[in-house]
């Protein structure tokens, strides 16, 4: 690693022993056999950009295959709520709850579809409007799809919403947009950046909703940032990853922390810290749902998968003293959405420290 630090070999053109080494590590511990295509990049929205770029250039090939005499397929569809980066296209993409973090930079006008989130507990009441939510959902993508087909490359979204409220989804919606991507000839890109390498009690969150995505995009827990895909990209010969320097930089995928994911990577699989997560998760999610029963006028929709979980707060000037007085107890808690608060425990996170949080918010709950 130091020495990787102190020299920093560019790998855009030749790769060095690190790297391969570390691809082969990747390979390994991360990468299903449906996606087997490879990209690197730094930043999160840096892996949208590229796997946006990769969906792009797919349907315009594909659309000229067909005949088609101009450009066509620079569109996405993507939700409301959504958060996928703050860069080029993906400001396109954002809307979430703080409007600074996209106004004032252009942007495009690409179809925004209304996102069908579950609320907790689930019972037949939310889960009937949930499913007719779907229902205006995908009537909305079939309606911008009938208008402008040709020139709609793909559908992104987050197997759970984050920034934009941790907002989950029935795996039947998952299946719903994978059948409409399959039908019209678009990309299924699901950005895992937020919810990828274990935090939600599998590897991949999207393998709890039995689909496969065709671009994944990835980032924070292991360091270097990116982009995979499935062989569909192949109906395309000359597609982005076939193609040298299609997609490139110089510096893109930082060899230092190459190495780092390689340790991280080896370390989650020897300490089984997936299972870990999934088992902790289950011991925080109850924990947070006895409080929600116990104190119902404050706290309400706790929800989560694995490691991933939340809960709302009346409204959000409740929720910004409420985190404040959690950070006063030493918990560190996000705020996401209009009213809600996030935890994005560490993957080693022990029983005991599950208490303690749960104990602390009883202590802050107390005091309301």
């Amino acid at each position: 690693l130091g020495k990787v630090a102190i020299q920093k070999p560019a790998n855009s053109d030749a790769y060095s022993e690190p790297m391969a080494e570390f691809l082969v590590t990747f390979a390994h511990y991360a990468m299903p056999a449906y996606l087997p295509h490879a990209f690197f990049i730094e930043g999160g929205a840096l892996a949208n950009e590229n796997a946006l770029k990769a969906a792009f250039d797919w349907k315009v090939k594909k659309n000229f295959d067909r005949g088609a005499k101009n450009e066509l397929g620079s569109k996405i569809i993507h939700f409301r709520q959504a958060f996928h980066g703050r860069s080029g296209y993906t400001l396109s993409l954002t809307n979430t709850a703080d409007p600074r973090k996209t106004k004032y930079f252009p942007k495009f006008s690409w179809p925004r579809i209304v996102n069908p989130k579950l609320t907790f507990p689930v019972t037949e009441e939310s889960l009937a409007a949930a499913a007719a939510l779907e229902a205006q959902a995908l009537a909305s993508i079939r309606e911008h799809i009938k208008e402008d087909g040709d020139d709609i490359a793909g559908l992104i979204i987050e197997p759970i919403q984050g920034e934009g409220g941790d907002n989950h989804f029935r795996p039947e919606f998952f299946k719903a947009l994978r059948a409409i991507c399959d039908e019209h000839e678009l990309l299924f890109i699901m950005d895992e950046v937020q919810t990828g390498i274990g935090l939600t009690g599998k590897f991949w969150a999207h393998e709890h909703f039995d689909v496969q995505p065709d671009l994944i995009s990835f980032g924070k827990k292991t360091q270097v940032c990116g982009t995979l895909a499935s062989r569909r990209l192949d109906e395309v010969a000359d597609n982005v990853f076939a193609e040298p320097s299609r997609i490139n930089s110089t510096f893109g995928g930082n060899l230092v922390d190459m190495v780092r994911c390689s340790a991280i990577l080896k370390i989650i699989h020897w300490e089984n810290l997936v299972d870990n997560a999934c088992q902790r998760g289950q011991e925080l999610l109850q924990g947070l749902e006895n409080l929600a029963k116990e104190y119902p006028d404050i706290m309400s929709n706790a929800r989560g998968r694995g490691l991933m979980c939340a809960f709302d707060l009346p409204d959000g000037e409740t929720r910004n003293a409420f985190r404040i007085k959690l950070l006063a107890e030493k918990l560190l808690v996000v705020g996401c959405g209009d009213r809600s608060i996030r935890f994005r425990p560490h993957l080693i996170i022990t029983g005991e420290e599950v208490q303690l949080v749960l104990d602390v918010l009883r202590k802050i709950l107390k005091q309301q």
